[in-house]
């Protein structure tokens, strides 16, 4: 039988190292805006590090709140590249990593930390540049009795995260993107790349056309135009 609530599951998909790296150079709101603004992560969560971008593959983790068993067993387990994005249930209680974990993840080349709970000595993290992105802090350290899951779905400030998924976080939040959907979004991401360059250009050499404006408000039936 099954001990659902306390288990390990394997991992049967991870995006590879090239397709990770595309993601380098994209930004969030980009991200966002082709997967019509259904796949970020709530506000909530915020970059703790001093700077930054964070890229890389979902490993999950979903905890009891306060507990932080799974996740040593997760950093453990992590490929070079992972990013560990725990489920604490957004409760902040008890800090769910700190420094002594945060060092142990650099020393396995971790991508960095989503945690959707606390985390605590935040002078090491923000004088870092490993990533890590959390509700909030406090002092008050966590359990390690479990129960716990590995790589199952989990839910990170509002949204679903699947085991392989790519997880992208920059200064301004989180975005996910669904690993079947990661080649078609990032196609979107670089068509919207080149449209905004030539929108940027047109500002800087006078040429831009704002008439789109006052179309959209008489379509609206606005007064007063």
């Amino acid at each position: 039988m099954p001990n659902l609530g306390f288990r390990i599951v394997q991992r049967t998909e991870r995006p590879d190292r090239t397709l990770l790296h595309q993601f380098q150079d994209v930004v969030t709101p980009h991200i966002s805006d082709n997967l019509n603004r259904m796949h970020a992560v709530c506000a909530g969560l915020r970059p703790y590090h001093q700077a930054g971008k964070l890229v890389g593959a979902a490993l999950t983790v979903k905890t009891r709140p306060g507990d932080n068993l799974m996740v040593h067993k997760a950093i453990d387990m992590a490929e070079p590249g992972d990013v560990i994005v725990v489920d604490a249930g957004g409760d902040l209680t008890n800090a769910i990593v700190g420094e002594i974990m945060l060092r142990l993840a650099q020393k396995r080349q971790i991508a960095g930390f989503v945690i959707d709970g606390a985390i605590r000595d935040t002078a090491a993290f923000t004088a870092d540049t490993f990533p890590v992105y959390a509700r909030g802090v406090t002092h008050r350290g966590p359990y390690k009795d479990g129960p716990g899951e590995i790589n199952v779905p989990v839910s990170i400030g509002g949204l679903v995260v699947e085991p392989g998924d790519i997880i992208v976080g920059d200064e301004d939040g989180l975005a996910v993107v669904p690993l079947q959907e990661a080649q078609g979004v990032l196609q979107l991401v670089r068509e919207q790349q080149e449209r905004e360059r030539q929108i940027l250009q047109s500002i800087e050499d006078g040429t831009v056309s704002r008439d789109w404006v006052d179309q959209l408000l008489k379509q609206k039936g606005c007064e007063g135009l």
